[in-house]
Parts: structure tokens; sequence; C-alpha cells
């Protein structure tokens, strides 16, 4: 994934009621009954069939690193799906997301303006119009780029410009050099 789909599904991981399974086994059974399949769950992870059902009855329990994190990532990315829904939801029409980072934030303004690029510490709440477009683009697959760019715009709209209160002749927003970045539903 992304520096921003990363965030964003951590975000939406923080909702979850119940902790995902940890062990391989267990997470392997998750996914099988998932998938519907010892055979769709070795397609999707890249290994055999045959070492699947190993893991789902317990004779295998300690996997490589990159299976181990594969195996991971698939059950997260599943778990809980009608939370995860509620969570997007309740953020898009209601509660808007939270922002944090530190990035090199700078702007293209008219002349005579301090437009310079400067790394900035910024905790933004942006409100359900702005997550609602974050968290689609996301769902659909946008990548780090389409991200960057709607989240940019919305830092224009909410802090510089203060919702059209100021700025108005603001013209682009530049995100560069992330060091940090969080989101919070």
């Amino acid at each position: 994934m992304t520096l921003f789909g990363d965030g964003l599904e951590a975000a939406v991981q923080k909702a979850f009621t119940r902790p995902a399974p940890k062990s391989a086994p267990a997470q392997m059974r998750y996914l099988v009954r998932q998938l519907k399949g010892t055979m769709a769950v070795a397609r999707l992870l890249g290994i055999s069939q045959r070492t699947v059902e190993r893991y789902v009855k317990n004779e295998i329990r300690k996997p490589r690193p990159g299976l181990a994190e594969r195996m991971d990532r698939e059950v997260r990315k599943r778990w809980q799906p009608q939370i995860r829904a509620r969570a997007r939801q309740r953020a898009a029409t209601t509660d808007g997301i939270v922002i944090d980072t530190r990035a090199r934030i700078g702007y293209t303004a008219p002349i005579g303006s301090t437009d310079d690029d400067r790394v900035r510490h910024l905790t933004v709440a942006l409100p359900p119009r702005h997550a609602a477009r974050l968290l689609d683009a996301q769902e659909a697959g946008a990548g780090d780029r389409e991200l960057r760019r709607i989240t940019a715009e919305a830092l224009k709209e909410v802090y510089f410009q203060d919702d059209g209160r100021r700025a108005g002749q603001l013209e682009e927003v530049r995100f560069t050099d992330i060091e940090r970045l969080e989101f919070e539903l």
C-alpha cells in the first residue's frame, strides 16, 4: 500500500471491537473461512494448497517473515467488515477525520505573499465531505499521489483558507517530504 493508504487503514482499524487472530494457524483458518477454500488462500498468499492445509491443521505454526506479513495484512483487510463500514460511514457523514502530520508544506499564491515551503506540524480536523473524498478514493484503489492531492486540497480549504474566510487567492498547496502522517476517525 501507500503512506496515505496505510494511514487511513490504520485509522479504520482503531474502530475494531475485537482483536484480529494473532497466531498463524488461526489467521489461516480465518482466511480459509473468508475465501471459502484452501486453494483461494494459497493463490492469494502465493503458497501451495498443501501448506495452507498444514497451517489449518496446526502442523505448521511459525511462518517465514514474508508470509507472516502477507497473512497479517490479508486478515486485517477482511477483519470486522461491518464495523469497518460503520466507522467509514460515520467519518464520511458526521464525524470527519483528523489528520496529524509533520511535513514540508507550501503553496502557490499571488506575488508578495510568503509562499515558501517549510516544515510544519499540523493537526487539523477535516469535515465529513473531505473525509468522504479521502475514504472513497482509497476504497476505489487510488494511489499515494492521488490521496496526497486530495489531502492537500482539504488542507488548503480547511487550514489555509479557513473555509473561505481568508486566503481566497490561494491556488495550490504543496504537501511534500512527509516525516509523520496519522489519521484518526
